[in-house]
C-alpha cells in the first residue's frame, strides 16, 4: 500500500468484518520525538489467543473469500522499515486494538495519504458505523466523531460537509494542504 490511509481502512474494514458498530482511529505526530504512532481501536468480535498469534501472518485469514491476509502484515513491514513497530491487542468480547508506530524522518515513511477521503469512504459505505477520528500535532489536535451528527452521515449533502469539516481542520492543524 502506497500511504497510510489505504492501510487505515484495509484495518477499519476489518473492523467491520468483525462486527464493530464503533471504530476509533487516533494519530499522533511527535515531531521532537520522532514518532508517528496510527491507533485504530475497534468495538468488535475481538481476536481470541490462536489468532491473534497469526494476525500479521500473511498467509493467514479468518475469510473465506481469499487465503491470504496481508493487511496486517503490510501495515507490520511498513512501520518495521521506518525503525516502529505494530502491535495488536484483542480478547474475544472486548475488540481489537492496532497500534503501528513510524519514525517519520526515516526515507522508507510512507505519506499519510488522504484521510479525510478515507474516512468518507468508509462513512460512505457503512452510514451505521460509529467513527472518532483524532489527528493530535504536540499540543493541538483536531477531532471529528459522527455521534455529533445526528444521523444521515452516509447522504451525499452530508458526506460533503463531512469532507469540508475534515479537509478544514487537518489543514488548520498540520498545515497541510486542504485538497488531496
Amino acid at each position: 500500500m502506497e500511504d497510510l490511509s489505504l492501510h487505515m481502512l484495509d484495518i477499519m474494514e476489518n473492523s467491520l468484518d468483525a462486527r464493530a458498530r464503533r471504530i476509533e482511529v487516533r494519530i499522533d505526530e511527535d515531531s521532537p520525538a520522532d514518532r508517528l504512532i496510527l491507533e485504530i481501536r475497534d468495538d468488535g468480535n475481538g481476536m481470541d489467543a490462536r489468532t491473534l498469534e497469526q494476525a500479521s501472518n500473511p498467509f493467514f485469514t479468518t475469510r473465506t473469500t481469499r487465503k491470504f491476509g496481508l493487511g496486517l502484515s503490510m501495515l507490520a513491514e511498513s512501520a518495521k522499515a521506518t525503525g516502529g513497530v505494530l502491535t495488536i491487542d484483542s480478547a474475544p468480547g472486548r475488540g481489537t486494538r492496532v497500534k503501528a508506530t513510524f519514525r517519520p524522518s526515516h526515507i522508507d515513511m510512507k505519506p499519510l495519504g488522504d484521510i479525510p477521503q478515507t474516512l468518507l469512504t468508509l462513512l460512505a459505505g457503512h452510514p451505521e458505523i460509529e467513527l472518532r477520528y483524532e489527528h493530535v500535532t504536540g499540543e493541538d489536535s483536531f477531532s471529528f466523531d459522527t455521534r455529533e451528527i445526528r444521523g444521515g452521515h452516509g447522504s451525499p449533502e452530508v458526506l460533503r460537509l463531512v469532507e469540508a469539516h475534515l479537509r478544514e481542520g487537518l489543514a488548520a492543524l498540520t498545515g497541510r494542504t486542504k485538497t488531496p
